[in-house]
């Protein structure tokens, strides 16, 4: 039988694996993670992981047993190093591995900041592995002076653990708001105000100079306003990066990421990709997501074209944030938005944003209300849009608002 190997033990290579198995596929598959815990979730890290609300175990996307149950060779603490596309074999370090069908599912990387900026100093956190969580969580004490650079979900997410654990919170970000490069201004101005109240010192239109060390550890941050302030731990969230490192250098094409068909597969017909780490069609372009459901939905793709389906990956896209006491969830994408829509909840603290382009639905901000996330991703999937002056009138029932086909 052929040998499937996939790199990346993640949501989307472990998808990938499950799926081939419930179809059938009896032939032998490796799955390999450079990381030492077997496939776990990454959403809830910065979250109820933080917080010890889950435990390791609750993280693990499987049983221990599911592996061997499956006939899964689950390979860990063990990093692929190169690719021979010619002789479809895989090294990692002396060792080499055969393959017949090759799955690329390396997810992304965060930003680092740069050493000429202190990335060099004791101190300094990302938010990406367990290793990384479980490394910030040892520093998490209470009266700690937290700078969190950058003021997208990551950085709000971290500042409402933070905050709720008692850390003095600083969030700095370079751009005019928060949220600006993901979200309207209507959706900034929610979080904003949200996290104002809860006692995070937010500054926008701030970035940072450099951070300042003291006995080779951070200590102080000088920042673009001219102020300075003093820290004792840094979280940076200015970023993700597609993994494109093993499939560049196998001579794979790119493109914003791991260039694949809309079945996953790369320019080398034995070799796939899915998740984070790839572009794929997307209407008249191409597009690449950072989102579980991306993973798991384009990994299901994926294994049915190794076992020879032809359907393509169709995505619909969809998103969540946890800040406090508020659930956000988000429907579509709002790339290209030339007006948003507020339309208030009953419950008190719940709203939600409608974006539109050229008079057409393509994405929903829903915080505290899944009624209106639910129908607004309901619309979008199915083409069609509500009219946006009844949509903004919270006495007109979602259910009995007029829509219409997108032509």
């Amino acid at each position: 039988m052929d040998r499937i190997v996939i790199i990346g033990a993640g949501q989307a290579g472990l998808s990938v694996a499950a799926h081939l198995r419930a179809k059938k596929f009896d032939g032998p598959i490796t799955l390999i993670g450079d990381e030492a815990t077997a496939p776990y979730q990454r959403p809830p890290l910065s979250k109820k992981y933080m917080t010890g609300e889950i435990d390791l175990d609750g993280l693990l996307l499987r049983p221990a047993n599911f592996y061997d149950d499956q006939k899964i060779d689950l390979i860990l603490s063990t990093s692929v190093t190169s690719i021979d596309p010619q002789a479809r074999e895989i090294s990692m370090g002396t060792q080499k591995m055969g393959y017949d069908t090759l799955v690329l599912a390396t997810g992304s990387r965060p930003r680092l900041l740069p050493d000429a900026m202190g990335g060099d100093l004791g101190g300094i956190h990302y938010i990406r592995t367990l290793a990384d969580i479980d490394a910030l969580k040892t520093e998490f004490t209470e009266d700690a002076r937290l700078l969190i650079i950058g003021g997208g979900y990551i950085g709000l997410e971290t500042a409402a653990v933070a905050v709720t654990r008692g850390l003095k919170t600083t969030l700095i970000e370079a751009a005019p708001r928060i949220l600006q490069r993901v979200a309207c201004e209507q959706t900034s101005d929610f979080f904003r105000s949200l996290h104002l109240g809860h006692g995070v010192d937010l500054r926008e239109n701030t970035g940072l100079v450099r951070l300042i060390g003291t006995d080779g550890r951070v200590s102080g941050a000088e920042l673009s306003d001219g102020n300075r302030v003093d820290v004792d731990i840094v979280v940076a969230g200015i970023g993700i990066l597609p993994d494109t490192t093993l499939a560049e250098s196998a001579g794979l094409k790119l493109d914003n990421g791991i260039w694949t068909d809309a079945l996953g597969r790369t320019s080398d017909p034995n070799i796939f990709a899915a998740g984070d780490c790839t572009s794929f069609p997307w209407r008249d372009g191409r597009l690449r997501l950072e989102s579980v459901p991306n993973a798991i939905d384009q990994a299901k793709v994926v294994a049915e074209a190794i076992l020879g389906r032809t359907d393509p990956y169709i995505a619909r896209p969809w998103f969540w944030s946890d800040q406090y006491d508020v659930k956000l969830q988000i429907a579509g994408l709002n790339t290209g938005y030339d007006m948003v829509v507020t339309r208030p909840a009953s419950r008190q603290g719940a709203v939600s944003f409608w974006y539109f382009r050229a008079e057409e639905l393509i994405a929903v901000d829903a915080a505290n209300d899944p009624g209106a996330y639910m129908m607004g991703k309901r619309w979008i999937e199915t083409g069609k849009t509500p009219d946006p002056l009844q949509i903004a009138d919270a006495g007109v029932d979602l259910k009995a608002i007029t829509v219409r086909d997108i032509a």
